[in-house]
């Protein structure tokens, strides 16, 4: 099978240096397999997403040194994809829709708490369940409304063990046990109001449809494949190799975000530094 790794960056502000980390390391990787390198524009939040910051992603990609097969996938382009994921989940009683905002969350998941702090996982706050139905809901599938994975009816029929590949810090087979996930992870958003989808759906989607084998990306994300591997199991796709990564962080040590333009690739660009200055950089 040939290696096909991607990188799948949003085009909601400029490259950084840990963006150019992540998909140096995807882009060498796929080269020293024989394999091909994808590129993704992951713009579900069109509320954020501007035609220009996606013009300056390719711009720094290739002025890196990075290619890629055209055209390049977009997101904004496969609503339809998503939504059919969805109608799959709703027909098996797995989803169920959520008028909850942060607020209702927060002060749910803290009423059984005493005062103490409410659980957290990949999400932040674990979901309480106040919208969860007994049983699954009939009809059409919800419009205008979140839509939550029903992690206890989701995880009944699925193996009581599964694993994924990782190869990244520290290379092992990791487990993903489905009954722990009620209480870690809770019940997943995967249709936002405002997005018709989420990061956590689209993702699985569409690296299926675009065949990837192996998944670069930063150790911020680790615990979200728990989530991953669940949906692949669910809507019958292939689980890749998982490689999560350190991440480049500022001087302080704090992780680098699209507000450090100070540490943008096109800022480097400027002041006259070349692709192996930003390779010696983040430390490739």
């Amino acid at each position: 099978m040939t290696t096909r790794e991607r990188f799948a960056p949003s085009p909601t502000g400029p490259l950084h240096l840990g963006h150019a980390y992540s998909a140096l390391l995807a882009h060498d990787a796929a080269l020293a397999a024989a394999g091909d390198f994808h590129l993704r524009i992951e713009d579900i939040d069109q509320s954020r997403a501007r035609p220009e910051w996606e013009a300056q992603i390719y711009d720094d990609l290739a002025w890196l040194g990075l290619s890629w097969p055209e055209p390049v996938l977009r997101q904004s382009d496969r609503m339809a994809s998503y939504r059919a994921a969805l109608q799959t989940l709703w027909r098996r009683g797995l989803i169920y829709p959520c008028t909850c905002n942060r607020r209702d969350i927060e002060a749910a998941a803290r009423a059984p708490q005493e005062g103490g702090d409410p659980a957290t996982g990949p999400d932040g706050i674990i979901y309480p369940g106040t919208c969860r139905p007994q049983t699954p809901l009939q009809g059409p599938l919800p419009e205008g409304v979140a839509l939550r994975l029903n992690m206890s009816r989701a995880v009944a029929d699925l193996p009581d063990r599964m694993q994924f590949r990782e190869i990244g810090a520290a290379p092992r087979d990791v487990d993903v046990i489905p009954m722990q996930l009620i209480t870690t992870i809770g019940d997943v958003v995967l249709a936002r109001r405002d997005f018709g989808t989420s990061y956590h759906l689209s993702v699985v989607i569409d690296d299926a449809q675009q065949q990837i084998t192996h998944v670069t990306r930063g150790i911020d994300l680790f615990e979200a494949t728990a989530i991953h591997v669940i949906l692949q199991q669910l809507l019958g796709l292939s689980t890749p190799v998982y490689r999560h990564h350190r991440l480049i962080r500022d001087a302080q040590g704090k992780r680098l975000a699209k507000r450090h333009d100070a540490m943008a690739i096109a800022a480097y660009r400027d002041a006259g530094h070349g692709p192996g200055d930003i390779r010696r950089m983040v430390g490739l």
